[in-house]
């Protein structure tokens, strides 16, 4: 089995303290113990070298490009190490528009090389098992770390600093890595993949915003917002309520741009029609918000820009969400 493996910088590529640069790829995969005596050929390749938090949308399409020419060459898997900051965004930018049966799994590190209980190498030796995997086919983008296999869909960073930081709050992990063999105890269904040669032009004028919902927000910073942006991702209060003097403020907007309403909660979903109040999810859904369903504010918002990059209208915005939340 022919594995690609994609080095994108972040935490798990920090040198010790007072080195230059990053470590490459093989240099990473160079310290990871056991990794040789796996029936898995690696292709290492340098894509780029930055922190996770300075990555684009083009620079994950440009990565997913690169994965689906390896394994049109007969790659059996891809996987990629980028920092962790991001990685549930990207993750789920990937997973929208991966069409192959082979695994495409992204992994990192929380502790750099150089500190003590460095995660990297056992982080990078999982993801290359879930890669390689019979097991792991057809399961879109997969996040791995901490022996734990997550779908992109579900998954979310927790913590800070914490090794066990990725947790899919409203599902679980879809499987583990034991003594080095892939276990699936889930299956989380794929939707069909939007094509991932998106205009680059186009993405860069399909500007999102995300507003996060707090006690006595009046939304005046969102003045002005329909000028600058095409579309506005809402995480409200609990089960997607906010302020009743905020509500006319997001109708209003819902008329000029796609609203997609979300809860700030970290799990579980909006609701539809349990309150009525003004500023509850009935009132916002009348006004014209779009149902996030169970999407998280952050991947809502990977999402609705991949929608308007792609020349999604309001009834296919809507469609998608359904679809996806």
């Amino acid at each position: 089995m022919d594995v690609v493996l994609i080095a994108l910088g972040g935490t798990i590529s920090v040198r010790a303290r007072g080195q230059e640069g990053r470590l490459t790829g093989a240099e990473i995969t160079a310290a990871v113990p056991g990794l040789e005596e796996l029936d898995t050929r690696l292709d290492v390749r340098d894509v780029r070298s930055v922190p996770s938090g300075s990555l684009t949308f083009g620079q994950i399409l440009d990565v997913v490009a690169i994965a689906a020419e390896a394994v049109a060459a007969g790659a059996g898997g891809v996987v990629v190490t980028q920092g962790t900051d991001t990685l549930e965004e990207t993750a789920f930018l990937v997973d929208l528009v991966w069409p192959h049966e082979a695994p495409f799994v992204l992994t990192g590190a929380m502790r750099q090389p150089a500190m003590a209980g460095a995660d990297g190498p056992a982080n990078v030796l999982a993801a290359v098992l879930v890669a390689a995997a019979r097991e792991a086919r057809g399961r879109g983008a997969l996040v791995v770390l901490n022996d734990e296999i997550h779908a992109a869909r579900w998954v979310r960073k927790t913590h800070s600093t914490s090794p066990a930081t990725f947790a899919s709050p409203s599902t679980g992990p879809l499987g583990r890595v034991v003594e080095g063999r892939v276990r699936m105890l889930l299956d989380a269904p794929r939707r069909p993949p939007w094509p991932a040669d998106v205009d680059r032009e186009r993405l860069d004028r399909a500007r999102v915003a995300l507003h996060v919902v707090t006690l006595d927000d009046d939304g005046t910073q969102l003045d002005g917002l329909a000028a600058t942006h095409a579309g506005l991702v809402v995480a409200g209060f609990g089960a997607g309520h906010v302020p009743g003097v905020l509500a006319a403020r997001l109708g209003a907007l819902a008329e000029r741009m796609p609203v997609v309403l979300t809860s700030r909660t970290g799990s579980g979903s909006v609701l539809r029609h349990t309150y009525q109040a003004p500023g509850s999810e009935s009132d916002l859904r009348r006004r014209g918000l779009i149902d996030g369903g169970f999407l998280d504010p952050y991947k809502a918002r990977v999402l609705l820009r991949l929608l308007l990059a792609t020349g999604s209208g309001r009834a296919g915005i809507e469609d998608a969400f359904a679809l996806m939340g």
